[in-house]
C-alpha cells in the first residue's frame, strides 16, 4: 500500500489538477457568455458566440462536478465545512449556473428580441457570478473562515454571507472575474471572425489589464497590508491518524502567507507565469492574434491557481477564530486506504476524461462565421 504521507501529497496535486482543468476548460465558457453581450452586437453575432461553446460547454462541467467529488472524497471535513459555512454563496453560484443550460436551449426559439436579449443576460450573469464568486472564496481562504472544532471535532461556522463581500475577497474576485473574461475573450478570437472577433480582442485587451491590475494588487495586499499568515508548527505526524486538533498553529501579520516562497524558491515560478501570461494577452489582443492569447490567458489561470495554492499550502480552509483548527492536507483527509483507492480510481478516469476531451475538441474545432449561422439558424443554439 502507498505511503500515507504521499497519498495526501498526491491527493493535494490531484485535487489542484482537477481545479486548473475546470478553470481552463468551463473557465472560457464563463467568460465568454460573461462578455458575449458586449462584443455581440447583432443577433447572430451573439449566436456565433454561444455556438463557439455549443459541443463543450456541459462535457467541460465533468471537471467541475470531479473537482467537487474529489474533495469530498478526499477532504470530507474541508467539504462540510465550506459547503455548510459558504452555503448561500454557493447558492448563488448554482442559481447563476442554472441559467446556463436554460438559457442555451431557450434562448433562440422565438423570434423576439427581448426574449433573446434577456436570455443573453441571464448567460452573462450564468458566466460572470460564479467566475466572481470563485475568486470571493478563494480571498477569503487568505483571510482565514470563521469556524471553530469542539472536542468531538464538529464544525461551527459563526460568519455571514455579506462578511465573505470584504475589499480583499472582492479584489481576488476581480482577480478570477477579469482573468476568466480574458480566457473567454481569446477563446472568441479563435473561434469567430470579423467584427465579432475585433470587438473580441479589445475586450480580452481590457480584461487582461486589469487582471494585471488585480493579481499584482492583491499579491501586494497580501505582502504590505498586513493580513495574517498561518504557519504550521513542525515537528507534525504527516503519517499520523487525522486529527485537526492535534495541531499548533502560528499566525504572522509579518508577510506571512509569502513563507513559501523563500522557503521553495521554485515556486516562485508561479506567480511569475501569471504575470507573463497576463502580459501576453495584452500583448497578444493588441496585435489579433488569437493563438498567442489563448496561449497567455491559459498560462495566466494555471499561474494563479498555482500562486494561491502554493502560498497557502499545506492549509486547505484556515480558520480566522481558532488557528489551531485550521484544516490541513496532512489532518482533514480520508483514511489511508480510501486515498489508496480513489487513486486507483484517478489512474483510471482522468487519463479517460483527458483524451474523450481532447478528441471533441479536435473533431468540433472551426470557426463559427456568419454565414455557418444562417445556414442552420434551426438546428444551432
Amino acid at each position: 500500500m502507498i505511503e500515507y504521507e504521499l497519498l495526501k501529497i498526491i491527493w493535494w496535486v490531484l485535487v489542484g489538477v482537477l481545479l486548473i482543468g475546470f478553470a481552463l476548460t468551463d473557465g472560457f465558457d464563463m467568460g465568454s457568455m460573461a462578455i458575449m453581450p458586449f462584443v455581440g452586437k447583432t443577433d447572430e453575432e451573439r449566436r456565433a458566440a454561444i455556438n463557439t461553446i455549443a459541443p463543450h460547454w456541459d462535457g467541460n462541467q465533468v471537471w467541475f462536478i470531479t473537482a467537487g467529488g474529489a474533495l469530498f472524497a478526499a477532504w470530507p471535513m474541508v467539504y462540510a465545512t465550506a459547503f455548510s459555512g459558504m452555503y448561500w454563496a454557493l447558492l448563488l453560484v448554482l442559481f447563476a449556473l442554472f441559467l446556463r443550460p436554460v438559457g442555451f436551449d431557450y434562448r433562440s426559439k422565438l423570434q423576439n428580441t427581448k426574449w433573446r436579449t434577456s436570455w443573453d443576460w441571464g448567460l452573462c450573469i450564468g458566466g460572470a457570478v460564479p467566475a466572481l464568486v470563485f475568486g470571493v472564496a478563494f480571498g477569503n481562504m487568505f483571510l482565514g473562515v470563521p469556524f471553530s472544532l469542539d472536542d468531538t471535532v464538529r464544525s461551527t461556522y459563526t460568519g455571514s454571507f455579506f462578511a465573505l463581500l470584504n475589499p480583499f475577497a472582492l479584489v481576488c474576485g476581480l482577480v478570477s472575474l477579469s482573468m476568466l473574461c480574458a480566457h473567454g475573450g481569446a477563446w472568441l478570437m479563435l473561434r469567430t471572425d470579423g467584427d465579432l472577433r475585433k470587438r473580441s480582442a479589445q475586450a480580452t485587451k481590457l480584461m487582461g489589464i486589469v487582471y494585471l491590475i488585480c493579481f499584482l494588487g492583491a499579491g501586494a495586499w497580501l505582502y504590505f497590508g498586513g493580513i495574517e499568515g498561518y504557519t504550521l508548527v513542525t515537528p507534525f505526524d504527516t503519517n499520523g491518524a487525522a486529527n485537526p486538533l492535534a495541531k499548533e498553529v502560528l499566525t504572522n501579520a509579518n508577510h506571512g502567507w509569502m513563507n513559501n516562497y523563500s522557503t521553495y524558491p521554485i515556486t516562485m515560478l508561479a506567480p511569475i507565469a501569471g504575470i507573463l501570461g497576463g502580459l501576453i494577452v495584452v500583448l497578444a489582443a493588441g496585435k489579433n492574434k488569437a493563438g498567442f492569447s489563448f496561449l497567455g490567458s491559459s498560462l495566466a489561470v494555471v499561474g494563479a491557481i498555482l500562486t494561491a495554492g502554493f502560498a497557502l499550502f499545506p492549509f486547505l480552509m484556515p480558520s480566522s477564530i481558532q488557528p489551531v483548527a485550521s484544516l490541513t492536507m496532512w489532518d482533514a483527509v480520508s483514511s489511508q486506504t480510501t486515498l489508496t483507492v480513489m487513486t486507483i480510481a484517478a489512474c483510471i478516469f482522468v487519463p479517460l476524461i483527458l483524451c474523450y476531451t481532447t478528441w471533441c475538441y479536435y473533431k468540433m474545432w472551426g470557426v463559427i462565421t456568419k454565414k455557418h449561422i444562417q445556414e442552420n439558424s434551426h438546428s444551432l443554439y
